[in-house]
C-alpha cells in the first residue's frame, strides 16, 4: 500500500455491499491522504460506483466503514458532507436555469450568507471558465459546459475533498482536454479520488492507481511502477481484471 504524509483524507476499511446475495463490493480497504489525485479504475460492474456512493454516504454499507475527513459517513454524514464535493456520472442540473442561477441556488441552499455566496459564484465561475455562458440556459450548453457547471456547484462550498464519477464520460477530445486541466488545477490543493475508463487520464492526471474487479481491490500503487517495466496501462488494466470483461 502506498503511504503518503499527510491525513488521511478518504478511507475505506472493509466496505462490503450486498444487494440480495449479490456482493456489489467486498472488503474493500484503502485510504487516499491530504494532496494526492489517486484514479479508480476497473471494468463495468466492477464496484467503482458502488464504492464511491458508499464513500460519500449516499449509500450505507452492509459491512466495513467510509470516512471522510476523519468522519464516519454512516453516521456523521453531515459533518462528513462539509468537507465533500461529490461529482456522480451525469450529476443532475437544472436544465432550464442558468449556471450562475443555479449556483446562486445551490449557495442560497447551503444557507451561505450573502456576501460570502457573491464571492463563491464569482470564483467557482472563473475556476471552471463559465464565464462565457454564465447566463445561458444549462439545456442549451455543450456536455463540456454542463460537466464544468457540475463541477462547479460542487465547489461552492469550497470542500478539500472531492470525488468524481467518471468526470470526462461522453466528452470530446477538447472537452476532455478542458475538464482535465480544472482537474489539475484543483488538484493542487485537493484531495482528490475519481474514476475514468480513460486510461490516458490515469497518467496525465494522478500519481496512484487503484484498480477494482468483480468487487475486489486487486491493486493500490503507483501509476509509475505499473509502466516502469515498459508495460502501458492497457496491458496492465486486461492482466488485473481478467482482460477487462464486465
Amino acid at each position: 500500500m502506498n503511504e503518503q504524509q499527510g491525513r488521511a483524507m478518504i478511507e475505506a476499511e472493509g466496505l462490503t455491499k450486498f444487494f440480495g446475495d449479490f456482493a456489489a463490493i467486498e472488503d474493500v480497504t484503502f485510504k487516499v491522504h491530504e494532496g494526492e489525485v489517486v484514479a479508480f479504475l476497473g471494468p463495468n460492474g466492477a464496484g467503482k460506483s458502488t464504492t464511491m456512493k458508499l464513500l460519500t454516504g449516499y449509500l450505507a454499507p452492509s459491512a466495513g466503514v467510509a470516512r471522510i475527513a476523519g468522519h464516519d459517513m454512516a453516521v456523521d454524514r453531515l459533518a462528513g458532507s462539509a468537507h465533500l464535493g461529490y461529482l456522480p456520472e451525469n450529476g443532475p442540473l437544472y436544465p432550464d436555469m442558468s449556471p450562475r442561477a443555479l449556483l446562486e441556488f445551490f449557495a442560497d441552499a447551503r444557507g451561505m450568507d450573502r456576501r460570502a455566496r457573491r464571492e463563491r459564484v464569482e470564483a467557482v465561475i472563473e475556476l471552471c471558465d463559465l464565464g462565457a455562458v454564465v447566463g445561458k440556459p444549462i439545456a442549451k450548453l455543450s456536455r463540456g459546459y454542463r460537466q464544468r457547471v457540475g463541477m462547479a456547484q460542487v465547489l461552492l462550498h469550497e470542500p478539500d475533498v472531492l470525488i468524481m464519477d467518471e468526470p470526462t464520460a461522453g466528452l470530446d477530445p477538447n472537452q476532455i482536454h478542458e475538464v482535465r486541466e480544472t482537474i489539475r488545477k484543483l488538484g493542487r490543493d485537493k484531495t482528490i479520488l475519481l474514476s475514468t475508463h480513460i486510461l490516458q487520464e490515469v497518467e496525465a492526471m494522478a500519481r496512484r492507481v487503484l484498480f477494482i474487479d468483480e468487487g475486489r481491490l486487486v491493486y493500490d500503487g503507483p501509476v509509475d511502477e505499473l509502466t516502469r517495466d515498459g508495460k502501458g496501462l492497457d496491458e496492465w488494466f486486461r492482466e488485473l481484471t481478467g482482460a477487462g470483461a464486465g
